[in-house]
């Protein structure tokens, strides 16, 4: 006796997320389902309009503001930022350059510097010298 496989299906949050929308800026129709797997694929693959304009004007989910602004999600709140941006929105702090944002930019930079060092040591300690003989 063979068992079918089942569809998987998520909740439209999970799908918002992973097309990297805001869900509450999706059409009703998307907010109210669920979504298959092989349609998650065909929206990637395909988006339609409206994804293509949310992805492309917004607003956007704080993650996608946060790499955008070059930032993380926890520097976005001590900035203040703590709803959806538009894209416009996101050039305009871009140009207006607050402190907040400068810092945070730069405490980022340190936490990416300071995980490509320790990817580096771990490297090199997993090259090692080898046996001994």
């Amino acid at each position: 006796m063979k068992s079918h496989p089942t569809t998987q299906t998520m909740k439209p949050a999970t799908a918002a997320k992973k097309l990297g929308v805001y869900l509450p800026a999706t059409p009703a129709e998307f907010q109210e389902g669920v979504l298959s797997r092989a349609e998650l694929n065909q929206l990637q693959a395909e988006p339609p309009e409206w994804l293509r304009e949310l992805r492309r004007n917004g607003p956007h989910p704080r993650p996608v503001v946060a790499a955008r602004l070059g930032v993380s999600i926890a520097g976005l709140a001590r900035g203040g930022v703590t709803e959806p941006l538009t894209t416009e929105q996101i050039e305009a702090l871009r140009q207006e350059r607050p402190e907040w944002l400068e810092k945070e930019q730069a405490t980022q930079a340190e936490v990416r510097k300071e995980a490509e060092r320790l990817k580096q040591r771990d490297t090199e300690r997993a090259a090692g010298p080898g046996p001994r003989d």
